[in-house]
């Protein structure tokens, strides 16, 4: 259905209110596609996107957060997402919006160290409840790039504090990627 319609972003948030599940979900899908490509094409429905994260289902939250990481990615202000990004961050049914929340915050929170102090509170705290879980490693890696971006010093110095431990002690990925990510913090 939404096939025809994935370069209209005003026509997908549209569907995105329909009472449908799986339109919803098809049209959310959709822009995520369209972030993927040209973030800047969903400027001028960023509000719409927004109230799409209050939607019950999953799958619509998700991809709505990961087209909201491209934008933020793309330096767009993505920061009127955030109240609502937090709540998904610690969604207890679905780890994917968890994961997804985790990489807006990572992403908007390395466009300023202004950013960077609001987001690093709750990514530390995500940190700590998802260690170990499935999406921890998707996690790491972006927090590696959050690491890269601009972040203040103190942000800089409490990730590398969080990461330390796994760094030295850690085996496989873990190690690999905490280390990374300390390095990350080192160098800027």
């Amino acid at each position: 259905m939404t096939e025809d319609l994935t370069n209209n972003p005003a026509e997908l948030v549209a569907l995105m209110t329909e009472p449908s599940r799986s339109t919803r979900q098809e049209a959310a899908h959709a822009l995520a596609q369209i972030a993927r490509e040209t973030p800047d094409a969903l400027a001028d429905v960023l509000d719409q996107m927004i109230d799409a994260l209050d939607r019950p289902e999953a799958q619509t939250r998700w991809e709505v957060l990961d087209a909201l990481a491209l934008m933020a990615a793309d330096g767009q202000d993505v920061s009127g997402a955030f109240d609502r990004a937090e709540t998904s961050l610690f969604d207890e049914r679905s780890l994917r919006v968890c994961l997804a929340a985790f990489r807006y915050m990572s992403a908007y929170g390395s466009t300023s160290e202004e950013a960077s102090d609001q987001a690093w509170p709750l990514m530390s705290e995500a940190l700590q409840c998802y260690h170990g879980d499935t999406i921890y490693r998707d996690m790491l890696m972006a927090l590696l790039e959050f690491a890269r971006g601009t972040v203040s010093d103190d942000v800089r110095a409490s990730m590398a504090e969080i990461v330390a431990f796994d760094a030295e002690n850690g085996s496989g990925y873990l190690k690999t990627l905490s280390a990374d990510v300390l390095e990350a913090c080192s160098a800027s």
